[in-house]
């Protein structure tokens, strides 16, 4: 009989004996890491390996350069743990910080348990309850104010004008840089990241504010943003390049009109969502939502309105006719490129003033003193002129450092930053109040908004030379981009909020253009003389 072949392996042998198994070992569960934040005692557990950049920005820890290295304005102290220092921190941090702990959070990553100190960094947000007269209108609006540090959403009843709910925070853009042209330059990188932070960031918010209302049955009929230029190209997705070199102009200054899906966003009632129009280069909407909120347009004396920050934009005008302009002042008034500057908040000193010839500091939080903000920059500056310790060029009178409280001093370079930024505002006030045709100090009144307006002592201001106006025509306006926002929901029914008639009485003036702009700056970085009554 003929068998089939055997066609396997072993070619008819016995098979092999086969090894035993070894047991496999479990790879090993990675622990995750605590770090213990002080000195609130928050205590965070992530990863191995979590950046501190990513970590920290949420929990108020500033990254004035956005996280590059370039500054020392994210350290933080390691008490507890091992956090080796990186090249970065050895090349900006002396050898004392190092030794002392100091590291810069944004080059740093968790890989065992830490302890930090940091300030407790809450910082105060600008909202507003201002009544003003409306029509009633059917269903919800939410008005917000998109600010390059600061978000400000407000969800109203139109029918009553009544605010239903509010949601403040951080602009998580500020990760990627503290002020407006680092934010720019990184879109310019990144042209996405951006726009998806703030729209997730915005979508969230309103959610939550839409959610937090028991009983809620109407339906929500708009949403209006109001912010500056470069916060409205970032958000409606558009190119920012143009903002980048001169003349600073870009065409796209119109209303966007989005539909609420259209940005991820489930809301009821897919409300359009409105961001208003700008009134030219980096003079935005929030601009326009001021001269809405302080009814600018509809006086009948000369009056001015600024906003004080990295961009300051100046108005001028009346019913008739009104006058725009932005120039750069650099981040002084925000506390920034101060070598001991921070924004407001717990530990930030706020007020100088003098006792028995000594400084006294009024310290946020009323805690030990971390830093100085805007507000407590000028008034330093201000008091050290009256004081004989800062010339009227600006050269302190003793170098090298005016010490305020102690590890709070003020510098050479702090002055510098600081004349730099105010002669950038006073000089445009002043070519703007040329073009109209007047003298400044023959303005009627000057409205100062945002929270840097609200905050700074106006006394302070006058004597470094930011102002010129008797103290008594000058008014805190508080936040006129979010008043403004919400004045701008009770009028769409009048329009799509766009604002033809009024945008077409304001004339934008590029500073930058005029040809006595560079002089009249010089002249405006000195500090006054001191008089005496």
């Amino acid at each position: 009989m003929r068998t089939t072949p055997n066609h396997d392996d072993s070619h008819g042998l016995p098979p092999l004996p086969q090894k035993p198994r070894e047991p496999q070992t479990p790879a090993p569960v990675k622990r995750p890491v605590q770090v213990e934040l002080l000195p609130q005692g928050k205590v965070l557990s992530v990863d191995p390996g979590s950046s501190l950049h990513d970590l920290l920005f949420a929990h108020g820890v500033e990254f004035p350069c956005g996280g590059h290295g370039r500054c020392k304005g994210c350290r933080v102290r390691v008490i507890h743990g091992l956090l080796p220092p990186s090249l970065d921190d050895r090349e900006r941090l002396s050898p004392a910080e190092l030794e002392a702990g100091w590291r810069l959070a944004c080059r740093a990553v968790a890989n065992t348990d830490l302890q930090l100190e940091l300030a407790q960094w809450e910082i105060p947000i600008l909202a507003d309850h201002t009544a003003f007269p409306f029509t009633p209108q059917p269903g919800l609006g939410v008005a917000v104010d998109l600010g390059t540090t600061t978000l400000v959403a407000q969800l109203l009843d139109l029918a009553t004008s009544h605010v239903l709910a509010v949601r403040t925070a951080l602009n998580l853009q500020a990760q990627h840089g503290a002020d407006i042209m680092s934010r720019i330059e990184f879109a310019c990188r990144e042209p996405h990241t951006l726009t998806r932070l703030i729209r997730d960031q915005l979508g969230e918010m309103i959610a939550e504010m839409v959610c937090s209302v028991d009983g809620l049955t109407e339906r929500l009929a708009h949403v209006v943003i109001a912010g500056n230029t470069a916060m409205h190209h970032l958000f409606c997705g558009l190119d920012v390049a143009p903002l980048t070199h001169s003349p600073f102009e870009t065409d796209r200054l119109d209303l966007e009109c989005i539909p609420a899906t259209a940005l991820g966003w489930e809301l009821p009632g897919n409300p359009f969502v409105r961001f208003l129009p700008n009134l030219g280069g980096f003079v935005g909407s929030d601009i326009l939502a001021g001269i809405l909120a302080t009814r600018l347009h509809h006086a009948s004396e000369l009056t001015a309105m600024m906003d004080l920050g990295t961009n300051g934009e100046i108005v001028l005008g009346n019913r008739d006719r009104i006058l725009c302009a932005s120039t750069a002042a650099g981040p002084a008034f925000e506390g920034a490129r101060i070598s001991c500057g921070m924004r407001a908040a717990t530990g930030a000193i706020a007020s100088v003033t003098t006792q028995d010839g000594q400084f006294a500091c009024q310290v946020l939080g009323h805690g030990p003193p971390r830093g100085l903000c805007g507000s407590g920059l000028v008034d330093a500056v201000a008091v050290s002129l009256d004081l004989g310790l800062i010339q009227p060029s600006g050269r302190l009178t003793q170098p090298p450092t005016i010490p305020l409280a102690p590890s709070v001093n003020l510098t050479q370079s702090d002055v510098r930053e600081l004349q730099l930024a105010k002669g950038a505002i006073a000089a445009g006030f002043q070519l703007l109040a040329r073009r109209w045709g007047t003298p400044s100090g023959a303005i009627s009144k000057v409205y100062l908004a945002g929270a840097f307006g609200n905050y700074i002592n106006r006394q302070s201001a006058r004597r470094i030379g930011l102002l010129r106006t008797p103290i008594d025509r000058v008014h805190p306006a508080g936040n006129t981009a979010l008043l403004g926002a919400k004045l701008a929901l009770f009028s769409l029914h009048e329009g799509d909020g766009s604002y033809p008639e009024l945008r077409r009485k304001i004339e934008h003036v590029p500073l930058s253009e005029d040809p006595a702009f560079h002089d009249v700056f010089a002249e405006e970085l000195k500090f006054p003389q001191l008089t005496h009554p």
